[in-house]
């Protein structure tokens, strides 16, 4: 039962990151350390996010803001021996994708607006078992992080770049498992990454000029947890921790009096992020996954940039395995939390995505 499901139930958890708190957009690269044997695995999801609000009590509108995007993963895990197993995980933890619809007659304030977040990250892991069920494992993860912006209605058009910067975190954590009920509890804790960002600004009151500033990637805490409930059946979930609150993009210039005082992006609350679900195999090749998420909602206003706060998902996966080959699929319904902005109170509601993924994994 544990090597059929183990892919199903990983995708099922990683499926409702699709449109969680903050800008994340992956958040478990630890997962592969749990394949079996040598395996390595490609992944692939595209995500559809629905999001639009009003301002004037409803009378002008945004249109949808929120872009589509896809994401693209490469795992590959080594056993070393009975003890220590070795991976290597390439993903895109952060992202965004933002483009309020251009002006129709210059109504909603932020009409033509754009914004990007691009990131990659490559963690290195290890994981060593020991005897009664326990074992560790951590790593080293190096992330690679840049953005732009554009605020037509800003000072003179605001505009933002920001360089390329890799910078580093590590990974830490601790298991137990009983294999003959399907049981693991992990505890994982991801170190923040602090980039130090050369910008290029423009628009300013007529000013322009190139400047710095830091942005720390939050720190987070996560216990994942599974257990064999009946005959090829499994609960499986997961409790995260990210410290939003620590995160923020400030560039030099967007923040002096010329422009609007306060910062491009920030989070006013951290975000808990609750999964849970259940697994079973219907025969040797078959096995499917169901499982929800839920964020609450914070106690604020949120950021024009990120109109969204709170989620509740729900995700239907399955796996057919045929010899050394996996193929996991499964789509996940997102239904984004209401918010209302800062700054120009607009109102977002009744807003939801979709995602789709795809993940095909080899033993060898």
């Amino acid at each position: 039962m544990k090597r059929i499901l183990t892919n199903t139930v990983a995708f099922g958890l990683a499926a409702g990151a699709a449109h969680a708190g903050g800008i994340e957009r992956s958040h478990s690269p630890y997962a592969i350390l749990w394949e079996s044997g040598n395996y390595a695995e490609l992944s692939f999801a595209y995500v559809k996010p629905k999001v639009s609000g009003t301002v004037g009590g409803g009378a002008v509108s945004s249109g949808d803001m929120a872009g589509d995007y896809s994401q693209i993963g490469l795992g590959v895990k080594y056993a070393i021996n009975d003890q220590l197993d070795l991976a290597v995980v390439i993903d895109q933890p952060m992202g965004a994708d933002i483009a309020y619809s251009a002006p129709v007659g210059g109504l909603y304030p932020l009409a033509g607006s754009t914004g990007n977040i691009d990131s990659v990250a490559v963690t290195a892991l290890a994981r060593y078992k020991f005897d009664g069920g326990f074992s560790v494992h951590g790593g080293i993860k190096a992330q690679r992080s840049n953005g732009d912006v554009s605020l037509p209605f800003v000072g003179a058009g605001y505009t933002m770049q920001t360089s390329k910067e890799t910078d580093l975190g590590y990974i830490i954590g601790a298991a137990y498992e009983k294999p003959e009920i399907a049981l693991r509890v992990a505890l994982t804790y991801q170190s923040s990454i602090t980039h130090n960002f050369t910008s290029v600004e423009t628009g300013l009151g007529g000013l322009s000029g190139t400047g710095s500033f830091e942005t720390e990637v939050p720190q987070a805490l996560t216990l994942d947890f599974q257990s064999g409930v009946a005959a090829d059946t499994l609960v499986f979930g997961s409790i995260r921790w990210r410290e939003w609150t620590a995160f923020d993009i400030s560039p030099p210039g967007y923040g002096n009096p010329l422009a609007v005082g306060e910062a491009l992006v920030e989070y006013n609350d951290d975000v808990v992020t609750y999964t849970l679900g259940v697994g079973r195999r219907f025969n040797e090749n078959w096995a499917g996954a169901i499982s929800i998420g839920y964020e609450g909602s914070g106690s604020s206003t949120v950021g024009n940039l990120g109109p969204h706060d709170g989620m509740r998902s729900i995700t239907l996966g399955g796996t057919y395995t045929q010899d050394n080959m996996k193929i996991t699929a499964g789509v996940s319904y997102i239904d984004i939390g209401d918010a209302v902005t800062n700054t120009i109170n607009g109102v977002f509601t009744d807003n939801s995505g979709v995602g789709f993924g795809m993940k095909v994994g080899y033993s060898f």
